[in-house]
């Protein structure tokens, strides 16, 4: 389930993006933070299974008229698989149902990994393992 980013959870949503390498240092972090709280065309969401869990990670996204692009999806370490990164994609999606998935250069190959797990005929509910 996503969680729109508020300021309450920017100490949350700095420790997930940091685990991102172009985002260790704490200039850029910021950077990239603050451009997800003024710019009203990037969305940034914290991810997590249920309502009553932690949670695991954030999914940073910019948006088009017909396009959402993934820019950032970081999970903390013990989500890190397949099935949670799968699970955030199809929130992710059923969040803008009429737009296209895209990815950026760094999450280009995971979204096309998800889509075709879609297309195969899952309905975006990953099942493996």
């Amino acid at each position: 389930m996503l969680t729109k980013y508020k300021h309450d959870y920017a100490k949350i949503a700095m420790g997930f993006l940091s685990f991102v390498p172009d985002l260790k240092d704490i200039d850029h972090l910021q950077t990239e933070l603050k451009l997800y709280t003024e710019d009203p065309t990037h969305n940034l969401y914290l991810y997590r299974e249920g309502r009553d869990e932690d949670f695991e990670g954030v999914v940073g996204v910019e948006t088009g008229a017909d396009f959402v692009m993934l820019r950032h999806l970081s999970l903390s370490p013990a989500a890190r698989d397949d099935a949670t990164k799968f699970a955030a994609l199809s929130d992710l999606q059923a969040q803008f149902p009429d737009k296209k998935l895209m990815g950026s250069l760094e999450t280009a190959g995971l979204v096309a990994k998800f889509n075709q797990m879609r297309k195969e005929g899952t309905n975006g509910t990953y099942t493996g393992a």
